[in-house]
């Protein structure tokens, strides 16, 4: 029997139970027996796979091709809330919203937002670098010094004084010279300014590898050390396949072509583009550095670091094998190189240190 009450809902009584006990059905929802239940509240919802717990903040600075990249391959790693500054606001909004929006297909949770402000970085415990002017056809990487310094010196200020705790990561090229220049302009301690340099060319590598002897790119790991430019060092000794060096798979003349074709990896997808560079291996590989930091992972990983006597190099920021974690780079790793790898290393490292000299007066 049906029964509307007065405040226009309506309940059912049924007495044809085992027990004959009186069963009351409301409109709203609630069922009892033989007592009255009062209406469920709101419903509870328990937290779900968003980014990160703790909401840790990761700061973006450039929201062009590479630091949007970045940003992006962040989000996806759900590895926190996501700040992505660039001097033209309108452009930061625009990317951060459109990221934003893909969260439901992508299933990535948490905050990106699009500023102009360096006070809303406050409290990120990494920062990547990236703004600064691209490569274009006929340029070197050292032909950018000059622009790409004033910009350092500008982001630099602003990580100092707004995030002055985090984990720089740096993109902006030359890579070495402007790990170097943001170091001197921050005041952070060496480990807490690391430059993404060989992981970059050691993707390079792993894939020339990969494509001539028609294996998986996961299982090639291959190692590339000093500046991030003609001058990098690839290490046929320390790349392997399968844990198979490469000297045993293939023979001396298809190495050193693609060691000659890492070292040009980035000049050879600048003339292709015609306009602009690459930039979705960059802004990869610097959100896996990022990833390393505030997961504190451990990862041994070849960066542009500070050395102060390893290798026979000091004061000069070049690329090699790190361990990153949460305080930055915690360990540098020493190989034991053959006199040709380690002058080249070193041939580098001084080529760079004489431009920090010329050209940027240090």
């Amino acid at each position: 029997m049906a029964q509307t009450q007065s405040d226009g809902t309506w309940c059912i009584f049924d007495t044809i139970t085992p027990s004959s006990s009186l069963i009351m059905q409301f409109g709203k929802g609630t069922i009892c027996s033989g007592e009255y239940l009062e209406p469920p509240g709101p419903p509870q919802f328990t937290q779900g796979d968003t980014m990160v717990e703790g909401k840790t903040k990761i700061a973006v600075i450039g929201a062009g091709n590479v630091g949007a990249t970045c940003a992006f391959v962040l989000a996806q790693k759900k590895l926190g809330d996501i700040v992505l500054l660039d001097i033209f606001e309108g452009f930061a909004k625009g990317k951060a919203l459109d990221m934003s929006q893909g969260g439901q297909i992508l299933n990535y949770d948490g905050s990106i937002t699009g500023t102009s402000d360096y006070a809303d970085i406050a409290g990120a415990e990494v920062v990547v670098v990236t703004s600064g002017f691209p490569r274009q056809p006929g340029m070197s990487r050292e032909d950018l010094i000059g622009k790409n310094a004033d910009i350092v010196s500008q982001v630099g200020a602003g990580i100092r004084e707004h995030a002055p705790d985090s984990v720089i990561v740096m993109v902006t090229n030359p890579l070495d010279l402007m790990t170097y220049h943001m170091q001197k302009v921050t005041g952070f301690p060496p480990h807490r300014v690391v430059g993404q340099a060989g992981i970059l060319d050691s993707a390079r590598m792993t894939h020339f590898v990969a494509q001539e002897i028609g294996c998986s790119n996961e299982d090639v790991q291959a190692m590339v050390l000093g500046g991030h430019g003609d001058t990098m060092v690839p290490l046929p000794r320390y790349t392997t396949v399968g844990g198979i060096p490469i000297t045993q798979l293939l023979d001396s003349d298809t190495i050193d072509a693609i060691s000659k074709r890492t070292a040009g990896g980035g000049g050879e997808i600048v003339k292709l583009l015609e306009r602009g560079s690459a930039f979705y291996a960059p802004g990869s590989a610097a959100a896996i550095m990022a990833e390393s930091v505030v997961k504190d992972r451990k990862r041994l990983l070849p960066c542009s670091a500070y050395l102060s006597g390893q290798y026979g190099l000091d004061d000069i920021y070049i690329g090699v094998p790190v361990t990153l974690g949460k305080n930055g780079v915690e360990n540098i790793i020493e190989l034991n190189l053959e006199d040709s790898e380690l002058e080249s290393l070193q041939g580098s490292a001084n080529f760079y240190k004489g431009q920090l000299t010329e050209l940027l007066g240090y």
